[in-house]
């Protein structure tokens, strides 16, 4: 059997194998509503056989004690491979999700062999080895893999959020069970077929969707070494409690309200042409989007003004369609939780500029009209709550104290940005966001630098040469000090 054409059976061991359970997860178009594929949903028993068979290649198999490059050629194959699926990856994830088409081609179908290429290009410069010598020893530090990975992802760039955990895992010789989210399983099944075609060791990569319940079974199963999660702060508070009682290596990379901080000297309709995608990607399902705008009070009207017109330009749509900026959230149940916090705003008195509703026309598909709220105070719900939709609240300061201020007023610390005309002034002040990542002017960080959050936005970094860190044990060996090591 061949992935995705039948997704009846589960990844494990190398082979396409029957669940041992008989549930199954519905995915649904966020567009229609209606059912568009059937998945198995894993048992217990089918975790124990994907742990089990990641356990043997790791403890027995060849990957950790195959070399760098080899497994490089393998990851090397696998990029290729990505990059001939790559319409078919896009349409894909809009339909399992609802990503508008245009984003999906590049975030979510480009993306995840362009971050691949990046690991891909920086392994051989990590130091896996490092000789040290002092007056007190002389040491030879090796970075090994940390064993067997239970990787966790999100829906919102499944297949990238894959990548991003898989890449430096598999190039560290570590050996996975990837446990994509019930909304958006059937990328991890094309992603499982591509790794078999590309080569890899039997049970180096094992896939099993599944539920929150068994998801725990995996989380704490005691052949785990480490989990690599993304999602909610909610959800990764309870894994790292988990991880914390068995002392399990863990990586969360969470929630985020970032803020982005217009200075007085900032061209206003370049930040809000900038925000089109700096808040609103993914119809506002990402969580590193600029969903707090905080603007000079005395140039708060003129910003609003510009942001209103790009927001209002943005179109609302069928996600299939190459034109739509705008596309349905994941679920009705996400779209009733983004709906409840436009009430919330209304309720404690913010001003709705742009939106605030369902687009008319979208009956069937999970739509919520692209929201600017305006008189946001920064104790507001609003202000303070990842919603995770197209809403956006605009807040106003006086100097640059407050905006620091409001900025750093927040239990997250993902992302960020600056817009100034002058440059030099806006990296002095992104020094002063307690944030991982800050983008002045909307420059991009890139795949080579390390992202992640401070405070509830997680713990660990991914991507960048700091991305392998996590993937990583070390250990130091004391050399005489006489010895030639010979590799």
């Amino acid at each position: 059997m061949t992935a995705p054409d039948d997704y009846s059976a589960f990844f494990i061991g190398g082979r396409w194998t029957t669940p041992q359970g008989s549930d199954t997860l519905t995915v649904t178009s966020p567009f229609t509503g209606e059912a568009i594929a059937h998945v198995p949903a894993a048992s217990a028993e089918d975790v124990d056989a994907a742990v089990a068979a990641a356990r043997r290649a790791f403890d027995q198999g060849e990957w950790p004690r195959i070399t760098l490059d080899e497994r490089m050629q393998m990851l090397g194959r696998l990029s290729e491979l990505l990059g001939k699926r790559t319409d078919e990856i896009a349409n894909l994830v809009t339909s399992e999700m609802g990503c508008p088409i245009t984003l999906s081609r590049s975030m979510q179908a480009a993306g995840p062999r362009v971050l691949l290429d990046s690991f891909l290009e920086l392994a051989p410069s990590y130091p896996w080895r490092a000789e040290r010598e002092s007056a007190t020893g002389r040491a030879l530090v090796l970075r090994e893999p940390v064993g067997v990975v239970a990787a966790v992802v999100p829906w919102n760039a499944p297949l990238l959020i894959s990548v991003m955990k898989l890449a430096p895992a598999l190039l560290a010789g570590c050996t996975v069970v990837l446990k994509p989210a019930p909304e958006t399983p059937l990328d991890a099944y094309l992603l499982a077929g591509l790794l078999e075609e590309a080569g890899l060791p039997e049970g180096v990569v094992n896939v099993v969707p599944a539920d929150r319940d068994v998801s725990e079974h995996l989380v704490t199963h005691p052949q785990v070494d480490k989990v690599a999660f993304t999602g909610s702060t909610a959800a990764g508070r309870r894994i790292a409690s988990l991880c914390g009682h068995d002392l399990k290596r863990v990586t969360l990379e969470l929630g985020g309200k970032s803020a982005a901080v217009l200075l007085d000297d900032a061209d206003l309709a370049g930040a809000a042409e900038s925000l089109r995608v700096g808040s609103f990607r993914n119809s506002g399902q990402v969580c590193s989007l600029k969903t707090r705008v905080v603007v000079p009070r005395a140039r708060q009207a003129e910003f609003l003004e510009a942001f209103s017109a790009v927001v209002g330009s943005m179109p609302v749509g069928d996600p299939a369609d190459p034109a739509t900026q705008i596309g349905p959230l994941v679920s009705a149940r996400q779209r009733e939780r983004v709906e409840g916090y436009i009430a919330a705003g209304r309720d404690q008195g913010a001003r709705v500029v742009v939106g605030g509703g369902r687009p008319s026309g979208f009956d069937a598909g999970y739509f919520v009209e692209p929201t600017v709220f305006a008189d946001v105070a920064p104790g507001m719900r609003i202000a303070q709550e990842e919603i995770f939709g197209p809403v956006v609240s605009v807040l106003a300061y006086d100097d640059e104290d407050e905006a620091v201020a409001l900025a750093n007023d927040s239990s997250y610390g993902l992302n960020g940005s600056v817009f100034t005309g002058d440059p030099g002034r806006g990296v002095a002040l992104a020094s002063r966001m307690r944030t991982g990542t800050v983008e002045v002017n909307g420059s991009p960080v890139g795949f080579h630098a390390p992202i992640g959050g401070f405070k509830s936005s997680g713990i660990g970094r991914e991507a960048g040469p700091e991305g392998f860190d996590a993937y990583v044990e070390l250990k130091s060996i004391g050399l005489p000090r006489d010895l030639i090591l010979t590799s």
